[in-house]
Formats: C-alpha cells, sequence, structure tokens
C-alpha cells in the first residue's frame, strides 16, 4: 500500500511539475486517505514527503537533461516513519503503527547503535523501515540527534584542501594527511572507460549488465571513507584544545571555477572529481557534532605570499617548493597555505577572531623562528586512515616521510 501511494504521488509530482511537499499534500492527501481508509492517516503524510523528494531529484536532474525517461520508476522502497507511527519500547525493541493495530517488533541493534546510545544521543522523531526480501529481514533506519553548543575558541586549527592531500595547522606544526584522491579518480576513470569500450561493443549502450557492473565500483565509497575519517581526525584535535577551524571560502561551486580554462579532458575530470567543497563539508557536519566553531576566510592568494615578508612566493615548474622573493627562503605550498589563512582568521577574517598579536611572530632571517615548520610532515594514507588519533598515528615509525 505504501508503495502504491508512492508511486502514484511521484508520477504526479513529475507530470504537474510539483517539488514542494505542502503542495503536493494539499493535492493529494484527502485522495489518499480514501483510497486507502485503513492505513493509519500519517502514512499519506510520510508518502508525500517520501514522493515529494524523489520528484524533486528527479526534475532537477530532468532540467539538466541527465534523464532517460520520462517519468522515474519507483524501484527501492523504504516505508518513512514519523513520530505517530513508531515509537521506541526499551534500547531493543519498537512498535510500529500498522492497519492492523500496533505491531511490536524485537530488534538486533547494530555496533555503531550502542555508541551513539553511550555516547549521550538521543533518539529522534523520524524514522525509516524496509523489507529486505532476499534476506527475509526487516531493516529498522533510526535517526539520532544531540544537542551541542559552539564554545567561544582559545586559538585555530587551519585547513587547506587539496587534490592529493589535506593540510592541517596545529599548535605550530603542519601535518600533511596525503589522500591520493587523483591517482584514485584515475584509477577509476579507466576501469570504466574499459567497461564502456567493452560492453557498449556487445550489448548497447543502454546495456542492463554494463550497468550492474558500473555500480560495482566503489570510487564513491572510498572518497567518502577519506572525508569522514580526515574530518574526524581534525575536529576532534581541534575540540581537544578548544580551537576553531579555519577554511577557505570557496563558493557554491569551486570544481566549474577551476576546470573553466582547462582544455584536457582527464584533468578536467580529476579537478572536479576531487571534491574540494565535499571535504570541507565532512569537516563542517563533524565540527557540528563536536561544538567545534568553523571560520571561513578568504583564499585568495593563500599559497602565492610569504607570510613573513607579505612577498610574492615562486614557484618552479610542477614544483611544491617555492622561494620567497624578498627573504630567499624555501617554502612548502601547503604550509603557506595554512600559516595564511590562519594569519586572516587572526587578523579578522573571522567572526570571533582575537588580535594578530596572539600570533608570536619573531620575524628571523629564519622564516617564522623556531615557532613554525617550513615543511609539513607527511602522514600517509594507510596510517591516519585506521582511525586512530594523531598522537598515536604520529608515533607510529612508519610515519616519517619528506614532503615532495
Amino acid at each position: 500500500m505504501y508503495r502504491n501511494m508512492v508511486e502514484q504521488l511521484v508520477l504526479h509530482a513529475v507530470r504537474e511539475g510539483v517539488s514542494s511537499f505542502t503542495r503536493l499534500k494539499a493535492l493529494k492527501y484527502r485522495e489518499l486517505r480514501n483510497l486507502y481508509p485503513q492505513l493509519p492517516s500519517h502514512y499519506a503524510y510520510t508518502a508525500c514527503q517520501d514522493a515529494s523528494a524523489r520528484a524533486k531529484s528527479f526534475l532537477r536532474l530532468k532540467k539538466k537533461g541527465l534523464v532517460e525517461r520520462e517519468y522515474p520508476e519507483v524501484d527501492s522502497v523504504s516505508i518513512w516513519l514519523d513520530d505517530h507511527l513508531w515509537r521506541a519500547s526499551g534500547l531493543t525493541s519498537i512498535e510500529v503503527a500498522t492497519h492492523k493495530g500496533w505491531i511490536p517488533l524485537e530488534v538486533i541493534p547494530h555496533k555503531q547503535y550502542w555508541k551513539y546510545v553511550n555516547k549521550g544521543w538521543k533518539l529522534a522523531s523520524e524514522a525509516k523501515i524496509k523489507l529486505d526480501k532476499r534476506s527475509r529481514k526487516l531493516l529498522v533506519y533510526l535517526t539520532f540527534a544531540k544537542e551541542v553548543e559552539e564554545y567561544k575558541p582559545r586559538g585555530y586549527v587551519s585547513v587547506d584542501v587539496n587534490e592529493n592531500n589535506v593540510t592541517a595547522l596545529i599548535d605550530g606544526s603542519v601535518y600533511l594527511f596525503e589522500t591520493n584522491t587523483g591517482r584514485v579518480v584515475l584509477g577509476y576513470y579507466y576501469r570504466r572507460k574499459r567497461i564502456l569500450e567493452k560492453y557498449d561493443k556487445l550489448y548497447g549502450v543502454k546495456s542492463r549488465t554494463k550497468r550492474k557492473i558500473l555500480k560495482k565500483l566503489n570510487e564513491r565509497k572510498k572518497k567518502l571513507d577519506a572525508r569522514w575519517k580526515i574530518g574526524n581526525i581534525i575536529v576532534r584535535e581541534a575540540s581537544r584544545r578548544g580551537y576553531a577551524v579555519v577554511m577557505e571560502r570557496l563558493g557554491r561551486r569551486p570544481a566549474e571555477h577551476m576546470i573553466a580554462r582547462i582544455s584536457d579532458e582527464q584533468l578536467r575530470h580529476r579537478v572536479f572529481q576531487a571534491s574540494f567543497k565535499g571535504v570541507q563539508r565532512a569537516i563542517e557536519e563533524k565540527a557540528r557534532e563536536y561544538g567545534v566553531p568553523v571560520i571561513y576566510v578568504d583564499p585568495k592568494n593563500t599559497s602565492r605570499l610569504c607570510p613573513v615578508h607579505r612577498s610574492k612566493i615562486v614557484y618552479g615548474n610542477k614544483s611544491r617548493i617555492g622561494e620567497c622573493e624578498k627573504g630567499r627562503e624555501l617554502w612548502h605550498r601547503d604550509v603557506v597555505a595554512v600559516w595564511n589563512l590562519l594569519l586572516r582568521a587572526l587578523r579578522g577574517g573571522g567572526s570571533t577572531a582575537p588580535s594578530p598579536a596572539d600570533l608570536n611572530l619573531d620575524g628571523s632571517p629564519v622564516p617564522l623562528g623556531s615557532t613554525a615548520a617550513h615543511e609539513p610532515t607527511v602522514i600517509a594514507r594507510d596510517l591516519w586512515a585506521r582511525w586512530k588519533p594523531l598522537e598515536a598515528t604520529l608515533n607510529d615509525p612508519k610515519k616519517h616521510r619528506t614532503a615532495l
């Protein structure tokens, strides 16, 4: 019954161009109640929420010319539940309202469930259930919420996101977390290209077999895993010190501006798939969880100006090491970027910035004197990707590498 409601609502919403939940509910709620009077009334309400989300996504893709059909297919269905349709009954059981009354269900919680429960998170009013016919299971998707209050920062952790690394400045030390995103993207680019060439020739462009094989590629999963782990490490270090996180203000679609003047198809693909904004969003979301303030500053020339002399840094061809025109000292490009981000936050680029005097720069012939590093501590992906704290990662003897 729920699937039928969603299918009818999606078809109507796409046909009439309705993407608003409130408008769709106003148009179809009474009709659904008449068709399925045996169901609790809030199923019509949540079905409208479900359908409007699907229709909105389809209409947006259709506007960009990225759909092949006139109407979307409702393939996988999860039943949306609000606080009138389900309730918790202890820690390992729930009750769901159906056309046959309230049905009690004993659940086997995932280990992540206990992590949230033990850390003080509370169950939210929304939930979803899904019938997995293949494994003959009912899957329950729960949402947790926690009230967090931002603190006033005592200092800053500046973060610079690049294609193949994320660099962080923490208490005067620069750490470069290798992500190797460019290599991952290119690997999947060529793998996808071979699959397309082979199966387009054998079965045609719209081959179902080809689509199944492409779905098994886990490029997105790898990139998401890297984002959340790096975000977790950086935010926990900031939270432990009572610091805010400083990042570049990139705008809405930074990748489109970056590739505007690039003609190389492969390079365009790499830049677009690097997802600079996605890494920032992961850090920002983790920061909300811990109550860590996030400050965005102007990114202009952060890797081109010397933090000490404010003069231009000249880089060699494809080199990440440059020389200050005034002081003649060598700087690593990513080290310069995080120091300049920190300086801009201290000089008022952030909303709660303290005085620039809080940063102790001695201006000696060795840039920033003994208070800062010019080369980052490089941490390979296979080290930081183990969900270990930064301190434990730094104590690993395998970590020592020279920045290139």
